[in-house]
Order: structure tokens, then sequence, then C-alpha cells
């Protein structure tokens, strides 16, 4: 009973945990999209602001429907459905894929833009290798995480690691943010990875090698993108591309 009742306790934290880091990710990229995206019709001030490219609308209905999956998810395995969560997996699958598509097109209309990508001080054959790479980061993390779907406290760890490397544009457009440029909104990116590193360290007095191998391709990537951008043999391959 005494073994029952302790296993049933780690199973309430853990649950408590996962829900906790999806709900803050949900919060990041409502915060961040909220007045150009989710709440729209009350702020008509900020229509400059807003892409104009009526297929924008289908990126972030993508994007959103990402996001609200991953707040579903945790929760319905919580109550005993996993049938359900098996099933939405496999429509998560495909939403992912579309996210990754929608991501890269919406990533060349915002370059191909007379003025680039909006708000962004930054020239839009430097900056378009960041979405890029968000895409390439994403593809990597979520295509591990489903294949490794068995092995749940790796797929779990993944789903999330995965989607905080999306969060890095709603970041950028939190008040204040986008003035510090890409090193910002990396850190405070980054900063979504500390709780589960913490919660690793305490549960199991190391990290799990997903945490770790996913944080660290996160990490490791914003240096590379940020040099990378910077280099006159990428600027004239996106000139070209673009």
């Amino acid at each position: 009973m005494a073994t029952q009742m302790v296993g049933r306790s780690r199973w309430s934290a853990e649950r408590r945990f996962y829900t906790f880091m999806t709900l803050a990710i949900f919060a990041a990229v409502y915060v961040g999209f909220a007045q150009t995206f989710f709440l729209r019709p009350w702020f008509p001030e900020i229509e400059p602001r807003v892409p104009p490219e009526p297929f924008f609308i289908l990126h972030g209905v993508v994007f959103t429907a990402w996001f609200v999956l991953l707040l579903v998810q945790p929760a319905l395995v919580g109550i005993g459905r996993a049938d359900l969560h098996r099933a939405l997996g496999r429509i998560g699958a495909g939403i992912a894929a579309s996210l990754v598509v929608v991501g890269v097109i919406g990533a060349f209309i915002a370059a191909r833009r007379p003025g680039g990508f909006m708000g962004v001080p930054v020239p839009p054959q430097q900056f378009i290798l960041i979405p890029l790479f968000d895409m390439v980061v994403f593809s990597v993390l979520v295509g591990t995480a489903l294949a490794l779907r068995r092995d749940v406290q790796a797929h779990k760890r993944l789903m999330i690691v995965g989607s905080i490397a999306l969060i890095d544009a709603a970041v950028a457009r939190w008040p204040g943010v986008i003035a510090g440029g890409p090193p910002a909104f990396f850190v405070l990116t980054d900063l979504f990875l500390v709780p589960l590193v913490i919660w690793d360290l305490k549960t199991r007095g190391r990290l799990h090698p997903a945490t770790l191998w996913g944080g660290l391709l996160i990490i490791a990537s914003q240096p590379l993108r940020l040099w990378l951008m910077g280099t006159g043999a990428w600027q004239a391959f996106a000139q070209k591309i673009l």
C-alpha cells in the first residue's frame, strides 16, 4: 500500500510539472501574439504591425493547433484516456509536418516583403536563417519524439523541448525584447529549459538524455545562427534563394 501511495504521489507530481510546462509555453506564445493574432480585433491600433498577407492567418492557426495539442495531450494521459492520446498523436504528427511547411513558407514570404520581417532591424537575407533553423531544430526534436513514443520519458521531454524551440518568435514580441535583437530573445527562450533541468535533477539526480541533447541542440544552434547569418557566403546564398 505504501509503495502504491508513493507511486501515485510521484505520478501526480509529474503530471503537475508537465501541466505547468505546457501552460508556461502556451502562455509565452499567447502573450507574444495576443495583439497581432489572438486578440487582434480588440487592438486596431497595431494594424500596421500585423502581417498583411492572408497566409499568416493559416500560419497562426496551424501553430496554435500545435500548442493546444501540447496542452491537451498530457491531460488525456492524466485522466486515463491513453487511447485518445494515441489517436490525437497521429493527428499531431500531421500538424507537426504542416507546421514545418507553413513555417518555411511564412519565412520566405516575410523575407521577400519590401520591408522584410516586420519590426526586425536586421536585413531579411540575414534574419531568415533564424526561422529556418527553428524549423530544422523542431523537426529533429519532434521527429525523434515520435520515433521514441514508446519511451514515455524521452517522448514527453522531447515534445516539450521541441516546442520550446518554436517560441523564440513569440518571445521576441514580448514588450521591449525585440530591441535587444536575437541574443535577447534567445536567452529568454533558453530559460524555459531551466524547469526541465531542475525537474530532472530533482527526480533523477541527473539530466535525462532527451533533456541534455535536446537542450544542447537548441542552445548550440543559437550562436551558430548568429555567426552564419553574418557571413557573406550565407547572405549571397539567401539573396539567391529569395
